[in-house]
């Protein structure tokens, strides 16, 4: 065969191979693409359809108020209230008062409370339903609460060959994220990082390593391998 035609059929097969690729290349394309809203059936990439959900619920008590500040026997009141509701870090306890801010002696007091649960009083107060007596201040205990619905999910049990993800994938991980954080707030608000340091909490580890005695200059314990009398 002479060259020209065998360049020529070569040229032409490099064609064909080229044009088959490019047709399997727009098909895969138009079989992986998502249609219509993401599901486990049509989830190509890595984004997990499983999510965590931030529920948060609010416990409210009112407490009879002088104007001054909260009665011994009212502080006792909203002290065993605090103690019913289990209150625990990650709660958020806010004050609601008939004349919108509280007075200095209520914030106090209720702080005083709080403080003993190991919380600060937050920055406004959620609304609440029903009216707040005259004389009275409504204290509001929001708790927050992270789940992830439908999980776990077997769905999909087929061994079906496709490029997507299992209708269980994401809820080991994300549902032991909503388990384990402290704050479940901070999955919706986030939580700014502080420029201020206290350097001596930072370096109570260090320090305590550096002042305890060291292992090697202790004398190794002696042990006996006989027994009396023999």
């Amino acid at each position: 065969m002479p060259r020209e035609e065998k360049d020529t059929t070569l040229m032409q097969r490099l064609l064909t191979i080229a044009a088959v690729s490019a047709v399997a290349l727009a098909a895969s394309g138009c079989t992986t693409a998502p249609q219509g809203p993401l599901t486990a059936q049509n989830n190509t990439g890595l984004y997990s359809l499983h999510q965590p959900v931030v529920e948060r619920t609010d416990y409210v008590f009112d407490v009879q108020s002088n104007g001054d500040g909260l009665s011994d026997y009212e502080r006792g009141r909203l002290d065993a209230w605090f103690g019913s509701i289990d209150l625990r870090y990650g709660d958020r306890v806010s004050i609601d008062a008939p004349g919108g801010e509280p007075s200095e002696g209520v914030v106090r007091d209720v702080a005083g409370v709080a403080g003993r649960y190991g919380l600060l009083l937050a920055d406004g107060a959620p609304v609440t339903e029903g009216a707040i007596a005259p004389g009275t201040v409504r204290v509001i205990a929001s708790r927050a609460h992270a789940s992830v619905p439908d999980c776990p999910t077997w769905s999909d049990r087929g061994m079906v060959e496709r490029t997507t993800t299992s209708s269980n994938y994401g809820c080991a991980v994300n549902s032991n994220l909503a388990a384990m954080i402290a704050d479940p707030n901070d999955l919706v608000l986030g939580r700014e990082g502080s420029v201020e340091g206290n350097t001596d909490t930072a370096t109570r580890a260090i320090r305590s390593y550096r002042t305890r005695p060291a292992t090697s200059n202790q004398a190794l314990p002696t042990t006996s391998t006989t027994s009396g009398g023999h």
